[in-house]
């Protein structure tokens, strides 16, 4: 997941394109179809002149009920790229970044791009390797820090990414 200075650009003309859909925007759209733990939420942005699907999951973990992650899945508003945005609670160590373990094996980190009110986001466009991963995995862990020695790990079920990712609309 780390970042060369062309993907770097890609995101943030993603960012300036693409509407902020974090887990209180999502609830208002409309649940489109679900696949496995993965649901995917259509709505039609303010000013925007089409609907913005997104594949999202909203998880917690296990022992800190309020440590929630809200992972997000969706295509560039030209179709060309899929980007993975996760919103992070206010509270988060900035620096240390969003690690992401699949099935056991590290993956990389991303780092955090901006914060709002609703918390912090990291995003990545996803490369067709990272893709591949999270299709053909069984279990993500997302790792968050409140300080340099403190990850919390908090689970992600791929189990439906596949399905719903083909199912993202182009």
């Amino acid at each position: 997941m780390t970042m060369s200075f062309v993907t770097r650009a890609a995101l943030a003309l993603a960012m300036t394109v693409l509407p902020a859909m974090s887990a209180g925007a999502q609830q208002s759209g409309t649940v489109r179809s679900t696949h496995g733990a993965w649901s995917i939420l259509c709505d039609t942005p303010a000013g925007a002149s089409s609907e913005q699907c997104a594949m999202m999951q909203n998880v917690v973990a296990e022992d800190r009920p309020e440590m929630g992650l809200s992972v997000v899945v969706l295509r560039t508003a030209d179709g060309k790229a899929e980007i993975l945005r996760v919103l992070a609670p206010l509270g988060v160590l900035l620096p240390n970044g969003l690690g992401l373990n699949v099935d056991g094996k590290d993956i990389g980190r991303a780092y955090f791009v901006r914060c709002f009110q609703d918390g912090c986001y990291a995003e990545v466009i996803l490369e067709e390797q990272l893709i591949n991963t999270l299709k053909t995995g069984e279990a993500a862990t997302f790792i968050v820090f409140q300080t340099p020695e403190e990850g919390i790990g908090i689970p992600v079920d791929l189990n439906g990414f596949a399905e719903g990712f083909d199912a993202l609309p182009r």
